[in-house]
């Protein structure tokens, strides 16, 4: 499996690229705020894999994730695929956050728009996009609309977005966040995920589950406070 990415200038958000192997086609997860897109970052990995983006896949509607969407799908002529929970936020992702907040200033003089192809993703299905088979697990709390990705094999991988990170989970006090949904979601969808995946976040390092299960405050506890002020 190839496994390639960057974080994005704001938020460090991790865009990923995945991939059976170099010279062929793949697809790319949360590309985000990059001056003025994700384009050229994404083109370096593209052109030094050798690979081909068949699809863009959003692992929920925050525009730290969703910001170069639609240039990275309408410069390639691929779809996008996010939950219909979260759909909304592909052209208003001011929803997703508090009036008068300090995200506020992002949408200063910004439009956003759907990519020309969207698709919207429930939980369950199983996509097949570049030559592999994808898992969407619908795992809602950090937003309505949050999934994790899971590729079941000899090497089991899972994109989690902002569901989980190496020691933390994402935040739930935003519009469309719930702490109640989240630990349902780390409960049913993370804790039943055997030790051996390797987990690839929406920010920061890479992890496995079988270390998040043994150290992670919020799987130890299963929320401990719950009050979603802890990290992103």
């Amino acid at each position: 499996m190839l496994i390639d990415g960057f974080p994005a200038e704001m938020f460090a958000t991790n865009c990923w690229v995945i991939a059976p192997s170099a010279g062929e086609e793949c697809f790319v997860v949360d590309p985000g705020i990059v001056n003025p897109d994700a384009n050229r970052a994404l083109e370096e990995i593209l052109t030094r894999h050798r690979l081909k983006p068949v699809a863009v896949i959003a692992t929920h509607g925050h525009l730290d994730h969703t910001f170069s969407i639609g240039p990275v799908c309408g410069a390639r002529g691929i779809p996008a695929y996010i939950h219909s929970a979260d759909r909304e936020l592909l052209a208003h992702p001011e929803r997703a956050f508090s009036v008068g907040g300090p995200l506020g200033e992002l949408f200063i003089g910004l439009s956003f728009s759907e990519p020309e192809e969207v698709h919207e993703l429930t939980d369950g299905v199983i996509l097949s996009l570049a030559g592999l088979d994808l898992v969407i697990d619908h795992a809602p709390g950090h937003t309505a609309g949050s999934i994790l990705i899971r590729l079941a094999g000899e090497e089991p991988i899972v994109l989690t977005g902002d569901v989980l990170f190496a020691g933390a989970i994402g935040r739930t006090d935003l519009p469309g966040g719930s702490a109640s949904a989240m630990r349902t979601s780390l409960e049913t969808k993370i804790m039943t995920l055997t030790d051996d995946y390797l987990v690839l976040p929406g920010h920061g390092g890479r992890t496995t589950i079988g270390v998040e299960r043994a150290s992670n405050p919020y799987l130890t506890s299963l929320g401990g406070d719950s009050d979603g002020s802890f990290s992103r």
